[in-house]
């Protein structure tokens, strides 16, 4: 999760890297209304929940939450509204491969300006069963015990 000069975070899905593994990320481009990216300039947007489709060789991205705009008028955007997802048709294939194996779904990790366009990390992601997020936690305890030993 790098982030360059050139990005600035709107916001990140915390709770996907704890409910998913993460197999393989994305940049994605997204089709957005005027109001919408005026509600990303004041960091209104939640990923929590919120997943792609792929229908018809297109990616959507559903249950992302954009708030309306404070200042918008009578036409402000839906907040949860169905979002193109912007990729070459190469990506798309292969995202399409990944998706139609068995427990692969389509998570976005976070949204982001890059060089004033606004920009979705897509991932693949297999979902953790519960014994291994207890294991991840249990390994993060024993980790930051260790460090506080040896500061």
């Amino acid at each position: 999760m790098t982030e360059s000069l050139n990005e600035k975070n709107i916001t990140v899905n915390r709770k996907a890297r704890h409910e998913y593994f993460i197999l393989q990320t994305y940049e994605a481009g997204i089709v957005l209304v005027g109001t919408e990216v005026k509600a990303l300039r004041q960091n209104r947007a939640n990923l929590v929940d919120s997943f792609a489709l792929l229908t018809d060789g297109e990616v959507w991205l559903l249950n992302a939450n954009i708030s309306t705009y404070d200042q918008g008028s009578i036409n402000n955007h839906d907040p949860v509204r169905k979002r193109k997802l912007l990729l070459n048709k190469s990506e798309i294939k292969k995202l399409n491969k990944a998706v139609s194996e068995k427990g692969n779904t389509l998570i976005p990790l976070r949204l982001y300006f890059k060089d004033g366009l606004v920009k979705v990390e897509l991932a693949v992601a297999t979902g953790k069963k519960q014994y291994d997020k207890r294991e991840e936690i249990a390994k993060r305890d024993l980790t930051r015990e260790m460090q506080r030993k040896f500061k």
